[in-house]
């Protein structure tokens, strides 16, 4: 469990986040999304332990943060935006050698290693870290992180910058952590890939909370379904614009319309133009829709 009470952090002047509250159970994975200067960044460090909260509460797994941030380290794992790496290392010594931080014996750090490489399908070949690619290194790093087999994970942008298939292999490797138990803090700017693999949403706006929820209960809080219909008739002009407010979209005409009568009102219409229905499909707002609508 994972429980904020009014946390605040000010920077002389500026305030990088303000009165925040939250609470997120175990075995999730819970987005923390915004625009640039939202907050977001200051937010995992006050939850990694790694600077300290202007005021507030902080609680992680029944470690007071702000009390004893020592502590929590030993069951937390983090990951910050940039893979910085010992670049003259090996993957190997670069693991060991947190591994020996930690004080995991040698022989299980062995074990471990040859573990986590197989399950993020790493092959370091012997190669200097400095020789690795962006997602070689990213993988490497999140490696690093889970060495002492941590409990929780504060994730700043684990997939950024990476290629489609680095950053889908990631998005799934998230996604099995949290099945074997753990529980996943992150922030993103792939938002597709928040709304797939997040069980909780937190929106963060100048260092404020303006939206937490499930994405159904995100979607409810936005706004309703869309229904679309792609349709095509011989003659558009036999249909009512007033009726039908319809578009050209993808070699079709489209409309689109908030519940069913609308959706049947539409379909009739196009029915008695001698129209037809190709297709129809439902969509709710996405989280990049709510950000434009909460703005900056």
């Amino acid at each position: 469990m994972i429980t904020a009470r009014s946390l605040t952090k000010c920077y002389d002047s500026f305030t990088a986040l303000d009165d925040v509250s939250f609470s997120f159970p175990d075995a999730g994975i819970f987005g923390i999304i915004g625009h640039n200067g939202a907050g977001k960044t200051t937010l995992l460090k006050c939850i990694a332990g790694l600077i300290a909260p202007t005021s507030g509460e902080l609680v992680v797994n029944g470690i007071d943060v702000v009390r004893d941030p020592v502590a929590l380290k030993a069951t937390l794992g983090y990951l910050p935006e940039e893979s910085r790496l010992y670049e003259t290392m090996t993957a190997e010594d670069y693991l060991a050698f947190f591994g020996e931080i930690y004080g995991i014996p040698k022989e299980e750090i062995v074990v471990r290693t040859r573990r986590l490489f197989a399950a993020l399908s790493l092959e370091p070949d012997g190669k200097k870290l400095g020789e690795f690619s962006k997602g070689m290194k990213r993988k490497t790093a999140i490696a690093r992180s889970l060495i002492h087999d941590p409990k929780f994970l504060v994730y700043d942008e684990a997939t950024s910058g990476l290629d489609p298939m680095t950053s889908r292999f990631i998005a799934e490797y998230l996604k099995k952590l949290k099945n074997e138990g753990r529980t996943i803090v992150l922030s993103a700017h792939n938002l597709f890939q928040v709304e797939a693999i997040c069980d909780r949403v937190m929106i963060l706006r100048r260092g404020r909370v303006v939206a937490s929820g499930t994405m159904k209960e995100l979607r409810e809080q936005f706004g309703s379904i869309t229904y679309t219909i792609w349709f095509s008739v011989a003659d558009p002009s036999r249909i009512d614009r007033r009726e039908v407010p319809y578009r050209e979209e993808d070699g079709y005409l489209a409309c689109d319309t908030g519940d069913m009568a609308g959706l049947n009102a539409c379909s009739a219409a196009i029915t008695e133009a001698g129209g037809r229905v190709e297709r129809i499909e439902s969509r709710y707002p996405s989280l990049e829709e709510m950000l434009v609508a909460i703005g900056k």
